[in-house]
């Protein structure tokens, strides 16, 4: 599988095995939010604070393309489903691996929700994706949350679940909710084969949310995935800039937001 091998490369960092990504796919399922009205800047700062890859949808490719500037990992998302859904977890496929390819993507992503009414099919076709990506030599990330009726979304047993559910579908890379505890989450991480991130969930203070991301980091993450959290900081490639020092440098928090990038 080099194929796979060399593409995970520019969309991780080599030397420290760990990814800062970020997730810009929210307009499907939000709408035009703020922070994803220019796709063009957005991805320029993005790219300018170092992150290591992005994820979009489709058809925002070419709008996120620029030609200057830093180079950028790509992630294709293949399923979406929008906020207006009665159900919102009801993940769809809505692009196929062999587009993603000939948009130019160094890996692909699906959502799957653990524990949704429609779980079943969530699974089913993410089944077909890691068969097509095997195919193609393509990387891919599959972000899992424990979410339905009931459910505790940082239950380390949910959690643990998750993870083990992407691992045993053939996930390259595994993104899910961190437990808000170290002794947890690294038990987690240290019973996958297959590195874990963190989502980033909603904007938090800037101190909590790089100190979050350094204790996941201790716990065996293999850094971050994160969106609003991100972009729709006042200054997006200075904050990424500083998560980059936590995740690739172990940087403290106050000293990573110090720290010109």
């Amino acid at each position: 599988m080099i194929g796979k091998e060399i593409r995970l490369e520019r969309i991780m960092d080599r030397n420290t095995g760990r990814a800062v990504i970020i997730p810009m796919d929210h307009g499907f399922t939000m709408g035009q939010i703020e922070g994803l009205c220019n796709m063009t800047e957005t991805v320029n700062a993005v790219s300018e604070g170092g992150a290591n890859a992005i994820v979009l949808h489709k058809g925002m490719v070419k709008g996120g393309h620029r030609k200057r500037g830093r180079d950028i990992g790509l992630i294709v998302h293949l399923s979406a489903s929008t906020s207006l859904n009665p159900d919102p977890n009801d993940k769809v496929l809505v692009c196929t691996v062999e587009e993603a390819v000939a948009l130019g993507a160094d890996a692909v992503s699906i959502h799957i929700n653990l524990g949704a009414p429609n779980e079943s099919r969530m699974i089913e076709s993410a089944g077909e994706v890691v068969r097509d990506c095997n195919r193609w030599g393509i990387p891919l990330l599959i972000m899992i949350y424990p979410r339905g009726k009931g459910i505790d979304p940082t239950s380390p047993q949910a959690i643990g679940h998750c993870v083990r559910v992407a691992e045993e579908l053939g996930a390259d890379l595994i993104k899910t909710n961190y437990t808000g505890d170290p002794e947890t989450f690294a038990r987690i991480t240290a019973a996958c084969s297959v590195p874990v991130m963190i989502a980033g969930g909603e904007k938090g203070g800037d101190i909590e949310t790089l100190a979050t991301i350094r204790e996941a980091i201790g716990a065996g993450a293999a850094g971050v995935c994160m969106g609003r959290n991100a972009f729709q900081r006042d200054d997006p490639a200075r904050f990424i800039g500083s998560i980059c020092r936590v995740v690739h440098e172990g940087a403290d928090p106050a000293e990573a937001l110090e720290k010109e990038r």
